[in-house]
Formats: C-alpha cells, sequence, structure tokens
C-alpha cells in the first residue's frame, strides 16, 4: 500500500508540474492586477484538479471502449511519462506547453481554464497518467488515494501560482530547470517501471 501512495501521489505531482509552469504564468499575468492574479490562479487550479477527477472516473471507461487492453494503456502511458519525463530533465516542457500556448496566454484576457488550467497543468500526459493509475487500484481505498493525489496536487498548483513571483525571485529560472531535472529523473523511473508492469502483465516476460 505504501508503494503505491508514494507511486501515486509522486506521478501526479510531477507530471502536473506546477514549478515548471511559473515562468509562463508571471509571462501570462504580468498586466493582471493583485487580484486578478489571485483569481487566475484559484480558476487554474480548480480546472486542472476537475479535468483530471473526471479522466480519473472515466479514461479507464473510454479506453476499454475503444477496445485497448490495460497492457497495452500501461506500456504507452509509461511511454508517455517517459517522454515528458526526459522534457523535465532538459528543462523543457514541450509536451506541456509551447511558444503558442503563451503567446496565446498573453492576448487572452482569461487564461486560467485554457492554456494554464488545459494543457499546461493538466495535459495528455497527466489525463493518461491518472487514468492508468485508476487501472491498477484494486480496492476503493487504492482509488481514494488516486483521488487524494489528484486533490493534493490542486492545493500545491494554485500555492504555486500564488507565490509565483516570490518562488522566481528566489530560485530564478536556473533554480526552477535544477527542480524540474530531479523530478524529471524520478519520473523517469517511476515510467519505467509502468512500463515493466504493462509487459509482465501481457506475459511477454515473467
Amino acid at each position: 500500500m505504501l508503494d503505491f501512495v508514494l507511486t501515486t501521489f509522486a506521478s501526479i505531482l510531477f507530471i502536473v508540474d506546477p514549478l515548471g509552469a511559473v515562468p509562463a504564468y508571471l509571462v501570462m499575468v504580468e498586466s493582471d492586477d493583485a487580484r486578478h492574479r489571485r483569481q487566475t490562479a484559484m480558476k487554474a487550479a480548480l480546472v486542472a484538479t476537475g479535468t483530471l477527477v473526471v479522466f480519473a472516473a472515466v479514461g479507464d471507461a473510454i479506453f476499454r471502449l475503444f477496445g485497448f487492453t490495460m497492457p497495452a494503456f500501461r506500456i504507452a502511458g509509461g511511454i508517455i511519462l517517459f517522454l515528458v519525463a526526459l522534457d523535465m530533465i532538459r528543462a523543457q516542457r514541450p509536451t506541456q506547453e509551447g511558444p503558442g500556448e503563451v503567446s496565446e496566454g498573453r492576448a487572452k484576457d482569461d487564461v486560467a481554464v485554457t492554456p494554464l488550467g488545459i494543457p499546461m497543468l493538466a495535459g495528455p500526459a497527466a489525463m493518461s497518467t491518472v487514468a492508468m493509475l485508476m487501472s491498477r487500484t484494486e480496492t476503493w481505498k487504492h482509488a481514494a488515494i488516486v483521488y487524494a493525489a489528484i486533490l493534493v496536487t490542486g492545493l500545491v498548483s494554485y500555492g504555486t501560482l500564488r507565490l509565483a513571483e516570490p518562488l522566481y525571485r528566489g530560485l530564478g529560472k536556473t533554480g526552477i530547470h535544477v527542480f524540474s531535472r530531479v523530478l524529471g529523473l524520478i519520473l523517469t523511473s517511476i515510467a519505467v517501471q509502468f512500463v515493466l508492469d504493462g509487459l509482465k502483465a501481457a506475459k511477454l516476460f515473467g
């Protein structure tokens, strides 16, 4: 149970990577007052949390509807997670955000839902990760752990965005990149384990 708890919380929090979204967030809200920034942070965190909760609830059913087997889903999810982890190690976020999203955000009046909430926080990799974790649950306690991890990640995301300016001043861009690289390294191990679990479930090796 402890292994599942640690893997679940680490997977969801690291893949959402709210600290990595701080530079783009500051660019998008640079002309907003403090009240608007607070509202944007709250709304983005709620949107990301709600999206991941919904996908955790129905993602497994969606993949079953299309006929995907759980081993195939776990292998694919592990590969996606691995690619995102590699981006984090390189201190890049092209799988979650790109110049187009940031430019769009600067031009929009409300950036909370998109691109900040989706896909910068709750991107395709995060959605597939929560669905994959739900596919590994065996009891309601395991499922509750996944939902709890999503909610905690939402709270951390809100707190990180609310404190974006002091965090950025304290850590700097280099500090944020170093932190992302460390998280990416941990995430690669989790991703490889997901792939190995999928291969084992497919009985490709013992």
